[in-house]
């Protein structure tokens, strides 16, 4: 199911009368059987779109789309959505296998047919052998399970999730990710979910949504928003370690660092803001020369910190190319990953 969200914007008014304009002019096509995830900092509107999409807030303007169908004013019953909240909203008075038939009860679905689809929704998700215990005899996995269970026992046209994996521990996180993404795959439901993880967008997404203060930054497919962000926030936001960003002049086709020529470059003479991603950074035996700060060793890679044009820099090399007693580190950078961004609308303006 296609799903396509046309110019959508949401404005709350508080009592005195104030607005703040939670998502802005939103335009989103998701293509039939992908998983989208919603991805930004709080505050940002991630929640408040999966809600209008879910029928749970109505737009102040806009349209939502599923297919050709508008569903713009449609009730949530009606639109064949299913959804999993963030603290799964389990009847804990009910076992697993009444928690996942009741959407069926609701829809008056045939006992038997109903029975049938329970079961292969448990044996989906992995939870066949639990449906006579309570939630309250459950993991918080297991729990997580069941509520994915009962949104897709529908058969619904889209499947939403609103930060799916914030209660559990890392390492059930991290396990979670992986049967989400089987679940999704084995079903085909169009999926969106809502996440602050980075991580966990990236690792799982077919595409990534990242929003800020109700506007979208960029929508793309996580590894292509990862080398070839579209402006500074996005190249800010993802990463960890952190991109590094700095001020840095082009003169006459040069891009000028310590008023020294670093490369040639094809943009036009300006002040920008530089972008190198810490891997970028190679130890090589003839480069630039940078006096270090901090050396930090983590397994296969080192983090060296070190000033670079009046800013802390980190480059994050191979161990075997480094000692944690040399005090100058010889460093080169990919060319290709140097970003620029415009200075005053954060645009890239060397990729893409």
């Amino acid at each position: 199911m296609e799903l396509r969200l046309e110019n959508l914007t949401k404005i709350f008014t508080n009592r005195t009368g104030i607005e703040t304009t939670a998502v802005k002019n939103l335009d989103i096509t998701i293509e039939s059987g992908t998983l989208v995830g919603l991805l930004g900092p709080s505050g940002c509107g991630k929640s408040t779109t999966l809600f209008m999409i879910a029928g749970l807030e109505k737009p102040t303007s806009g349209k939502i789309f599923f297919g050709d169908d508008d569903v713009t004013k449609l009730a949530p019953e009606k639109r064949g959505i299913g959804l999993v909240f963030q603290n799964y909203a389990l009847y804990p008075h009910m076992t697993v296998f009444n928690n996942i038939l009741f959407p069926l009860e609701n829809l008056d679905v045939p006992k038997d047919e109903a029975i049938k689809r329970v079961k292969e929704m448990a044996n989906l998700v992995g939870i066949g052998e639990l449906l006579d215990r309570k939630p309250s005899q459950l993991s918080g996995g297991q729990q997580q399970r069941v509520a994915i269970a009962r949104a897709l026992v529908k058969k619904p046209r889209v499947l939403l999730l609103d930060e799916p994996l914030s209660n559990l521990d890392a390492r059930l996180r991290l396990q979670m990710r992986e049967e989400i993404k089987r679940i999704q795959r084995e079903t085909g439901i169009t999926t969106i979910f809502v996440t602050h993880d980075q991580e966990e967008a990236m690792s799982i997404s077919d595409k990534m949504v990242v929003l800020d203060f109700g506007v979208k930054q960029q929508y793309a497919s996580p590894q292509s928003m990862y080398t070839d962000p579209g402006n500074l926030f996005v190249g800010k936001f993802l990463g960890n370690p952190p991109i590094n960003t700095f001020e840095a002049e082009v003169k006459k086709g040069y891009l000028m660092i310590n008023d020294k020529k670093f490369m040639k470059i094809k943009v036009p003479d300006a002040l920008y803001d530089i972008g190198m991603r810490p891997e970028n950074f190679r130890a090589v035996a003839e480069g630039f020369d940078v006096d270090v700060k901090d050396i930090y060793h983590i397994g296969r890679d080192t983090m060296v910190h070190f000033d670079f044009n009046g800013q802390n820099v980190r480059a994050l090399v191979d161990s075997d190319d480094i000692s944690s007693e040399d005090k100058v580190v010889h460093l080169s950078i990919k060319e290709s990953r140097i970003y620029l961004f415009d200075k005053e609308t954060g645009k890239v303006v060397n990729h893409g």
